[in-house]
């Protein structure tokens, strides 16, 4: 344990610490409401993106979806890459870094920085089937449910699931038969709107595909 604990804060695992550090911030954050996990960082509608090249983010696109990470939030993509590079970067950092050390007749300095970029590279590699394969599963937690007609739930009831909605994050539950529908919303501001709030819907904002929500 002793050894596990020392790799993860070395060349090259100390690389995949920070960045598992930065996704547990991001996850803390998510469970109190204050990001949209199922809406934040890229959003693979080139339409919306107008301070982004087109091109290159169906390149990013069109690789999402060959490694197999599409079909879930790219939040819940990002954050299996990086665990699982860090388990696989600590293990290696253990086990395999040691002997690629040894293989590699140069000074000290420069065998920690070669070999431990074999290891930050093979972790990466790694990472991206496991977290294909651990994806593939989750898909159908993450189905857009739409309705017949958007604004056929304008005036409806329905109850917050976000612990905060205000102009850029929010989401809410509307009760149908059968499945509930999981809708993104939003809300003027001050409110008193949190998770379990009931409130109901007065607008649908066709452009961003959410409906506007108040007490």
């Amino acid at each position: 344990m002793g050894d596990f604990t020392a790799a993860t804060f070395v060349y090259p695992t100390a690389v995949y610490t920070a960045l598992l550090g930065i996704v547990l911030v991001y996850w803390v954050l998510a469970l109190i409401g204050l990001v949209d996990f199922e809406h934040s960082g890229l959003d693979l509608d080139i339409e919306a993106q107008a301070d982004v090249d087109a091109a290159e983010l169906t390149t990013l696109a069109s690789y999402v979806v060959a490694f197999g990470l599409s079909g879930v939030p790219i939040s819940v993509a990002v954050s299996l890459l990086v665990l699982y590079a860090w388990v696989a970067s600590c293990l290696a950092g253990m086990w395999l870094l040691p002997l690629l050390q040894a293989m590699t007749p140069l000074p000290d300095a420069v065998q920690t920085i070669v070999a431990g970029t074999v290891v930050l590279l093979l972790a990466a590699a790694l990472a991206i089937p496991l977290a294909a394969a651990t994806i593939r599963p989750l898909r159908k937690l993450f189905v857009t449910h739409t309705a017949i007609s958007n604004h056929a739930l304008v005036g409806q009831a329905c109850r917050v699931l976000t612990g905060v909605v205000n102009a850029k994050v929010g989401r809410a539950e509307v009760a149908q038969r059968g499945a509930s529908i999981n809708i993104r919303v939003w809300a003027d501001e001050p409110n008193a709107l949190t998770k379990g709030s009931a409130a109901r819907i007065v607008d649908y904002d066709a452009e961003r595909a959410r409906y506007k929500i108040a007490p």
